[in-house]
C-alpha cells in the first residue's frame, strides 16, 4: 500500500459515497487509474465493505464508555458474557481487552437518566460482571463516521 492508496482510503473514511471521479480529482489520479485501486484495495480485503452510519442518541445525548471487569476470564464466562451484550443495542461497541478492564463498551443515551437506566437495568445484569466503571465522554475530538468536508486531506 502507498500514499496514494492512503489518500484514497482517508478520503473514503470520510465520505464513502463519494463519486469516483471526485475522489479521483481528490487524490490526482485518473477516473480509471483510481477506480482500479479502489478495486485493488477491496479484493485485498483492505476495504471491506460500505455502510450507513445511523443517528443515535450521541447526536444530541451522551456518550458513555464503559470498562467491564468479569469474576472470572475463563472462556465460558467470555462467550456468556459476549452473548448477552449482543441481545442488547443500547450496546453500541465492546471491545475485549488486555489491561485492566476485560471489556470496554460504548452506549449511548439521551440524557443522563437514561443512561442511569442502562446501566441499572441492563450493564449491571450482564452475566459475570464483576466491576463497572462508567465515564461521560465531554465531546468527540475525532470521529471518522461524520463527513468533515472541511477538512483539507491532500
Amino acid at each position: 500500500m502507498d500514499q496514494l492508496d492512503r489518500k484514497i482510503l482517508r478520503h473514503l473514511r470520510l465520505e464513502g459515497r463519494i463519486s469516483n471521479s471526485d475522489l479521483a480529482a481528490q487524490v490526482g489520479l485518473s477516473a480509471s487509474a483510481c477506480h482500479r485501486r479502489v478495486g485493488l484495495l477491496e479484493a485485498r480485503g483492505i476495504i471491506r465493505g460500505y455502510t450507513a452510519i445511523v443517528a443515535s442518541a450521541e447526536e444530541s445525548g451522551i456518550i458513555a464508555i464503559v470498562r467491564i471487569t468479569l469474576e472470572k476470564q475463563t472462556e465460558a464466562y467470555l462467550n456468556r458474557f459476549e452473548d448477552a451484550v449482543r441481545e442488547h443495542p443500547e450496546i453500541e461497541e465492546c471491545f475485549l481487552m488486555t489491561g485492566g478492564a476485560d471489556y470496554i463498551l460504548r452506549a449511548s443515551a439521551p440524557s443522563a437518566a437514561a443512561y442511569e437506566e442502562i446501566h441499572k437495568m441492563i450493564l449491571s445484569r450482564l452475566p459475570g460482571v464483576a466491576r463497572i466503571h462508567s465515564s461521560i465522554a465531554l465531546r468527540s475530538v475525532l470521529d471518522y463516521t461524520k463527513p468533515v468536508r472541511a477538512r483539507r486531506l491532500s
